[in-house]
């Protein structure tokens, strides 16, 4: 018997009225619309947080419900309510902090913390020099060296930050993307060096770079040979790291932004379809590497809009991923994805708020359906969390697992009208930017996305998303508390995490060391190699950067060598 039928079938029908006339869905339809025009309202904006205007109430479709046929099961295609029949009744969502700062050594006591802690998976912030492909000695690297992440320069670096930690057991995730390649090869040869075989590694590479000329601009190659190194890492996966996401499609950054949900939802997909094509193209057959591509979105406050767009993802994945690209194996059609909470969200005003703002956008991750989940700590408005913020961030995640009970049920608010609805929703609106995108490419989403960043499409539509969010907000119809309303009772910043300058000096000093110490014509002759084969565009690269870095050629170095083969991409301002 369904739940909702036992559950009405033990009222008492001798309490109902018996003398009322029974009642219609017409009829109540009606009663409700006049109660509804009777009714005051507040002096707001009815819409989601990205603008789809919002009716006061759902019900059944007018051609009947045909939700259960419309959204299938829990761990059945199209994978609208999870990927897994079972969802978190079997395995609960990984627990991933993001962390980074300092020097490698400072790292990897927080890593330490953190599986201390009872966080079940590291995820590796890496600073902005690391992250722009650029030395800690680097004359423009000055002043950023560990600041919002850890400074790595050499594999010796990479050896340090996971000291003491099994990497064959643990799985780690690296936030990195234009030098994914080079920190992928450090980590493999990490491993290697530890005598742990590069193919029981587990995790995810980001190797995300297509957002980041629509979104973050931490590029450092023109697109297509920044995808050339993409596929070299699809390809070095799928023949020797079968439990390693090479790439993991984020959304996040584009959010960050300032996108809608919806354009988070449509660009994220757009560039996973692209991806899929790219290795297509180098011949991979479809469901040689999908299984592996993982993807990242954004968890921010708009709770139930949230929940729709991770639904309407795995929808959009699994009937494109049949239906246009040909896969059979049923783990192709199964988006898994990664989530963080909102850091955009986050207020250097009151900033104990930001707990409260954390807790909502984990639980809609969970809600929706994630894999994978980091919540952002109370201080990240302002600085890199302090341990003790982090340690909060990590229990609000286990409250939600093991005290509020939304484990115990798949896609529990699945059916819901409200839900059912956005989720359409969100599916209607990135399917109108795919058809854009596939003209745009002449029937390739790879070229269509090519096309949208030679063009400046996506960074003239986040751009003008960002603009009406942040006009809302200053002309008060959009309310950010303790920021433009309900502003008593700031106490001021808590004790924040400080990166010194002496740490930086430290970092520095390392550098120079590894280079006095190591062979200096090995080097040289490696990255010799690398230029070569950067240039033979059918060599895999990955196999040649592993015996670079084996060399404690920097990353510095090793990102120039390419260069002086790839060339560097200048974005051309849209407005």
């Amino acid at each position: 018997m369904c739940a909702w039928r036992s559950r009405w079938a033990t009222l008492d029908p001798m309490s109902a009225d018996v003398s009322a006339q029974p009642s219609t869905p017409a009829a109540d339809a009606a009663a409700w619309e006049a109660a509804l025009a009777a009714s005051p309202m507040r002096d707001v904006e009815f819409t989601t947080m990205s603008g789809v205007p919002l009716a006061a109430a759902y019900g059944p479709p007018d051609d009947g419900d045909d939700t259960p046929d419309r959204i299938g099961w829990p761990g059945q295609f199209p994978y609208t309510r999870g990927p897994h029949a079972s969802m978190y009744r079997s395995r609960l969502w990984t627990m991933r902090m993001f962390a980074g700062f300092g020097t490698p050594a400072d790292t990897n006591r927080r890593f330490h913390d953190i599986l201390a802690a009872g966080g079940t998976g590291l995820s590796v912030a890496f600073d902005l020099p690391t992250l722009m492909g650029r030395d800690s000695d680097d004359p423009v690297a000055e002043g950023e060296v560990g600041k919002c992440g850890v400074a790595i320069d050499t594999l010796a670096d990479m050896v340090d930050l996971f000291d003491g930690i099994d990497l064959g057991s643990v799985t780690t995730s690296m936030t990195i993307n234009s030098p994914a390649a080079v920190m992928f090869a450090m980590y493999v040869a990490t491993a290697q060096r530890a005598g742990v075989d590069h193919a029981k590694l587990g995790g995810t590479l980001q190797n995300d770079i297509l957002k980041e000329y629509q979104a973050q601009k931490e590029f450092v190659y023109p697109p297509r040979q920044s995808m050339r190194l993409v596929d070299n890492v699809i390809s070095f996966c799928a023949a020797e790291m079968p439990r390693f996401h090479p790439v993991s499609i984020s959304g996040y950054h584009i959010r960050e932004a300032g996108s809608t949900a919806a354009q988070e939802l449509a660009f994220t997909l757009a560039n996973g379809f692209a991806y899929v094509e790219l290795a297509r193209n180098g011949g991979l057959d479809v469901d040689a590497f999908a299984p592996r591509l993982s993807f990242f979105f954004n968890a921010h406050l708009d709770f139930f809009e949230e929940i729709a767009k991770y639904r309407a993802a795995r929808r959009l994945w699994a009937t494109w991923m049949r239906d246009h690209y040909g896969a059979v194996d049923p783990r192709s059609h199964m988006l898994r994805f990664h989530t963080q909470t909102a850091g955009v969200s986050l207020t250097a005003q009151q900033p104990e708020v930001n707990i409260a703002r954390t807790a909502i956008e984990a639980l809609a991750g969970v809600l929706g359906g994630t894999q994978s989940l980091h919540t952002n700590s109370l201080d990240e408005a302002m600085a890199l969390p302090t341990e003790r913020a982090a340690r909060i961030a990590l229990r609000t995640q286990q409250v939600i697992a093991h005290e509020t009970g939304v484990t115990n049920v798949a896609d529990p608010l699945g059916g819901s009208w409200f839900v059912e609805s956005l989720t359409d929703e969100m599916e209607r609106q990135a399917s109108e930017v795919f058809a854009h995108l596939l003209d745009l490419g002449d029937g390739s989403m790879l070229e269509g996305v090519y096309a949208g960043i030679d063009n400046g499409y996506f960074q003239s539509e986040i751009a003008e998303s960002a603009y009406r969010f942040e006009r809302a907000v200053g002309d008060g119809r959009r309310v950010v508390v303790g920021v433009n309303a309900f502003t008593d009772g700031d106490d001021g910043p808590p004790e924040l995490l400080q990166v010194s300058a002496e740490q930086e000096q430290s970092q520095v000093g390392r550098l120079a060391r590894v280079r006095a110490e190591r062979d200096s014509q090995a080097v040289a002759d490696a990255l010799d190699r690398l230029r070569a084969d950067a240039a033979d565009p059918l060599v895999n690269l990955m196999p040649t950067l592993i015996d670079v870095v084996a060399t404690n050629a920097s990353e510095g170095e090793i990102m120039a060598a390419m260069g002086d083969v790839f060339g560097t991409y200048v974005e051309t301002p849209f407005l």
